[in-house]
């Protein structure tokens, strides 16, 4: 049963090796793009990234997000990120559908929509009443998730990707009222822990081909 598990072993990983080796052979020249998200751009947000060729079929792409508003609409939306995320492409690579999986982690500083009236909220442990416009949390999150897009060419340089993401948002955060600046959730040090489902990346990215 030993010897079965080692043969097994080993032609697995000269197989993994032929093929890899294959697709190095077939895409000696691989792809570079740089983009940004044109969505996302009239509303003063930053989102820019670099998808770099793997093999004929995949491709590999890391994205920055930076959304720089302490007051956006009357709402906090300091929001930062940064992602990586593996694509197949079922024709070839930056053409046409894709799949992809992505993570991605963020810090920020904004208040969540479920805030977004004058609602009374009352802290059950101290019995303190707050408005729900006055208050905002402040955390990070680590997101898991997966990937769908279409992305086509539209001159020798010049690519359009239009993309969006589902994935598992683990949240991590303090609350605080905006008034006073104390906090308003827990009167400890420790962070709130949230987890949802969710969309939580898309857009229209404008890519250009570095080679």
């Amino acid at each position: 049963m030993l010897k079965i598990k080692y043969i097994t072993g080993f032609l697995t990983l000269f197989l993994l090796g032929n093929l890899n080796a294959q697709e190095q052979q077939e895409n000696k020249e691989t792809s570079v793009y740089i983009k940004g998200n044109a969505l996302l751009i009239p509303i003063g947000v930053v989102n820019v990234g670099l998808e770099h060729q793997l093999s004929k079929k995949i491709t590999v792409q890391t994205d920055a997000l930076i959304s720089p508003w302490k007051s956006f609409g009357g709402h906090e939306l300091q929001y930062y990120s940064i992602s990586v995320e593996g694509r197949y492409y079922f024709n070839e690579a930056f053409k046409h559908w894709y799949v992809g999986a992505n993570i991605a982690g963020s810090r920020f500083i904004a208040q969540k929509w479920n805030y977004w009236n004058d609602d009374i909220s009352i802290n059950e442990s101290t019995g303190i009443s707050y408005v729900n416009s006055n208050l905002y949390q402040k955390g990070y999150s680590v997101i898991f998730g997966v990937t769908g897009g279409y992305q086509f060419q539209v001159s020798d340089k010049w690519n359009i990707d239009i993309y969006a993401s589902i994935g598992s948002s683990q949240d991590f955060y303090k609350g605080y009222d905006r008034t006073t600046g104390e906090r308003y959730d827990k009167t400890s040090s420790s962070y709130n822990k949230s987890g949802e489902i969710m969309p939580y990346r898309g857009g229209v990215m404008i890519s250009y081909k570095l080679k």
